[in-house]
């Protein structure tokens, strides 16, 4: 079964660690909306399998949808997809929205799975990153939520912050842990070029732990979620028994989806397509009933780089089985060749049946996957 993601290109602040796709003038969320409902109707025929398993509201800040918008999208993509398999649908929200009246609505809607963007619960912290919800109304949204019954919450949190002490950084997952949510998701902050952070880094204003203080706070993250009853079971995510992320889990499998919405990516299994990453034209193209985007056909090497780039991220590995049988003898070999001085560092793990990284090896994750790519 597949996925559909639907990019909501909207924001009321500028987060200063930011880069994705998005909009601080909502005035054109209606037109927005109208276009959206058009693509739908447009991409019907993507997928092969009509059976939807996922729905995934990303931005952006989805949380800006009211929930008769939400359900408009729903009765829309209703109409051309099967949805009497779909199990998780999740809504991306910043905890200010989240007011009590606000889940009220969401819940009398299909939504079941919140993604409450939290990242630190202190406020001195979420000034730094110009967030725009404060450390109390992350505690009060979350508790809200689970009073009027979402029972399926992640919240994200951020680490390798700018004067983020270990001992900080333990208290946020103290917290953390004290919501009783069964999922958490940690990222460490990555600065990228057309962000404000990058500025401040340039010049001097910010200045980032160092890169054993960085991995200190992963692998404090990694052993305290363990002792609690998380199971690690993507770089960054964590969560208890049967509260994985299925949505994004079936990205790591190499699952097809659709993605809906300026800036979105689609995957059908041998090539790979994104929209216009602009709201405006995104929106006139979709009133002459066009849909603005680009296409990569991948070739077999891209395929088989794509799925050990997936798959390393994961606690499932890379499954010897499925590369011998889906790429060329030639590709297994190479790739089990170059992962075995990993193995003998401790960066990664090797039976019959598959190859995964270790605590140790996933903190470099990038650099390992990037080592045993296949070159064109």
């Amino acid at each position: 079964m597949s996925g559909i993601y639907i990019h909501i290109p909207f924001c009321k602040k500028i987060c200063y660690y930011c880069d994705f796709h998005f909009s601080l003038d909502l005035s054109h969320k209606e037109q927005f909306i109208t276009s959206l409902l058009k693509e739908i109707a447009l991409q019907k025929d993507y997928l092969s399998e009509k059976k939807i398993e996922t729905i995934y509201f990303g931005g952006g800040t989805p949380s800006v949808l009211s929930a008769q918008e939400i359900n408009q999208i729903f009765d829309e993509i209703g109409k051309y997809f099967n949805l009497s398999n779909v199990g998780e649908i999740t809504l991306e929200a910043n905890p200010d929205d989240l007011s009590l009246e606000y889940l009220q609505a969401l819940k009398q809607t299909r939504i079941n799975r919140l993604s409450i963007g939290i990242q630190s619960f202190f406020d001195e912290d979420l000034l730094l990153m110009n967030r725009r919800h404060t450390a109390n109304d992350a505690f009060i949204c979350v508790e809200n939520a689970k009073k009027v019954g979402f029972e399926n919450i992640t919240i994200d949190l951020m680490y390798g912050l700018p004067n983020l002490s270990l001992e900080r950084w333990k208290e946020n997952i103290k917290h953390a842990l004290s919501l009783q949510v069964n999922h958490i998701s940690a990222y460490h902050l990555s600065i990228e070029k057309q962000t404000a952070f990058n500025k401040f880094h340039n010049d001097g204003k910010i200045t980032l732990p160092n890169e054993d203080l960085s991995e200190l706070q992963y692998t404090t993250l990694v052993e305290i979620l363990k002792e609690n009853g998380f199971i690690h079971y993507e770089i960054s995510n964590f969560a208890r028994d049967g509260y994985e992320a299925v949505h994004n889990s079936n990205y790591w499998k190499q699952k097809p989806y659709l993605g809906l919405g300026p800036s979105a990516h689609s995957f059908n299994g041998t090539s790979r397509q994104w929209n216009i990453s602009n709201n405006l034209k995104y929106i006139s193209s979709l009133e002459s009933n066009i849909l603005n985007f680009e296409i990569e056909e991948l070739s077999e090497i891209e395929r088989f780089n794509e799925y050990i780039l997936t798959s390393l991220r994961t606690i499932w590995g890379v499954n010897i089985g499925y590369i011998k049988n889906t790429f060329p003898q030639k590709y297994c070999s190479i790739f089990i060749a170059k992962m075995e001085r990993y193995v003998q560092q401790g960066h990664a793990v090797q039976n019959d049946a598959s190859i995964s990284l270790t605590n140790k090896g996933m903190f470099i994750s990038d650099s390992i996957i990037s080592d045993v790519f296949i070159a064109d």
